[in-house]
């Protein structure tokens, strides 16, 4: 198996990183690169897990020295995803798995083109609206910066190979999962895909040839 990145964008809210952990519960095969973030650590994150919580002058630094596969500000913070780290989870024979945003899973597809691109749709505004309040750590300038925001990524859409409506998490989650399984199983991801078929057709050329002489 030739290992992959896995990017799944989504407006704030859509359920992206909800999904991402599911699948690193569920599958041994899938990796988490550790991006890199200039906002504070929210409750419960622990640096170098969550994030990589750098400062301003920190990251600009690490982006200067082209370290990052992609960055980008969102929401007033900085944003990024290193290129080591994505070359560790490959390494280690397991897909990337990651969400990042609209802008810098453009970035990242460049860096590695073999990405596989999956947005996450909400079912609604309202449900959008719902898991954003539900968070409560959003004031109302936040709420509309994030909605403006997520107006924008909507008309990204159309440049991501798959798209997943998040109306159902369990269902959203075997969508994305089964993705997955797919992409392994194309015939540019399987490295030793052209010496099994033509170990097949020698067989076969050799099982006729014997049929026909008998």
């Amino acid at each position: 198996m030739r290992p992959f990145p896995v990017i799944l964008s989504a407006p704030s809210g859509g359920g992206k990183t909800t999904i991402a952990k599911r699948l690193l519960e569920q599958r041994g095969d899938v990796g988490y690169s550790v991006s890199c973030t200039t906002r504070l650590p929210r409750a419960g994150e622990t640096d170098g897990k969550d994030y990589y919580f750098l400062s301003t002058g920190e990251f600009v630094a690490a982006r200067e020295r082209g370290e990052f596969a992609e960055s980008a500000e969102v929401h007033g913070r900085m944003y990024g995803t290193l290129r080591r780290e994505v070359r560790r989870v490959l390494g280690a024979g397991r897909h990337v798995l990651m969400d990042i945003d609209v802008q810098g899973a453009e970035q990242f597809a460049r860096a590695f083109p073999d990405s596989v691109l999956i947005f996450v749709l909400p079912p609604s505004v309202e449900v959008l609206m719902t898991r954003l309040m539900a968070r409560k750590t959003e004031n109302d300038e936040t709420v509309r910066v994030r909605l403006a925001s997520a107006l924008k990524e909507l008309q990204a859409v159309s440049s991501y190979q798959y798209v997943v409506v998040n109306d159902d998490l369990d269902r959203a989650v075997s969508v994305v999962s089964g993705i997955i399984d797919a992409e392994t199983a194309r015939r540019e991801r399987v490295p030793e895909l052209d010496g099994l078929v033509q170990e097949l057709v020698d067989e076969l050329t050799r099982e006729i040839q014997k049929r026909s002489e008998g």
